[in-house]
């Protein structure tokens, strides 16, 4: 399956509604909802694999971070709202996720994957990660194939950076730019004052 409209960053993210699960109960979230707010799609491939475990425990244990950021996280897999609550029931050391600080929403009929294009030709989710700002705009993309696990710090690292570019237009962040590093001006000659830095 491929899907023709091709997304890129700074374009609008597709809208959906879904059933998730959270708290162990079924909740209905539409993309909508968090207007507002900064917001990390965290699509994966299956409930009770291997790497996704990993990934789904990693982004809930450092939740908090996220929400200092004014930021919400959504898992989103072709599974079903059932599966997903049967593996959040499943203790972590089973390879189960346990109680999770976010959001699991069931993507069984594809859809979401396929907006986002990031649906493979066996009908699973590629490893694809978006960050949407608070305007509802792409403004990072991430997708890695099904073998290799994404850094939690990386996402927050370029979070971090969207957020200080958002707040001040007349800057740029450098390569491995971190929250306190000296950024770029916007700005032919004043941009040289950064490279004469460094």
């Amino acid at each position: 399956m491929s899907n023709k409209n091709y997304l890129q960053v700074g374009d609008k993210a597709p809208n959906f509604s879904a059933t998730a699960v959270y708290e162990q109960e079924f909740k209905q979230v539409n993309l909508s909802d968090y207007l507002g707010k900064y917001l990390i799609l965290l699509f994966y491939p299956l409930d009770f694999t291997f790497v996704c475990p990993t990934e789904i425990i990693a982004f809930s244990d450092i939740y908090d971070n996220f929400e200092s950021m004014n930021t919400e996280v959504l898992g989103i897999s072709v599974d079903s709202e059932y599966c997903h609550l049967a593996w959040m029931q499943m203790d972590r050391d089973s390879g189960g996720v346990g109680d999770l600080r976010y959001p699991l929403v069931s993507d069984l009929n594809k859809e979401i994957s396929l907006s986002y294009n990031v649906l493979n030709q066996e009908g699973k989710a590629l490893r694809g990660l978006f960050i949407i700002d608070p305007h509802g705009r792409i403004q990072h993309s991430l997708v890695n194939n099904l073998d290799v696990g994404r850094s939690v710090n990386e996402v927050i690292r370029i979070l971090n950076a969207i957020k200080h570019v958002q707040n001040n237009p007349d800057e740029v962040c450098p390569a491995n730019w971190q929250p306190g590093d000296s950024t770029i001006k916007n700005n032919v000659n004043l941009s040289k004052e950064y490279f004469k830095s460094i």
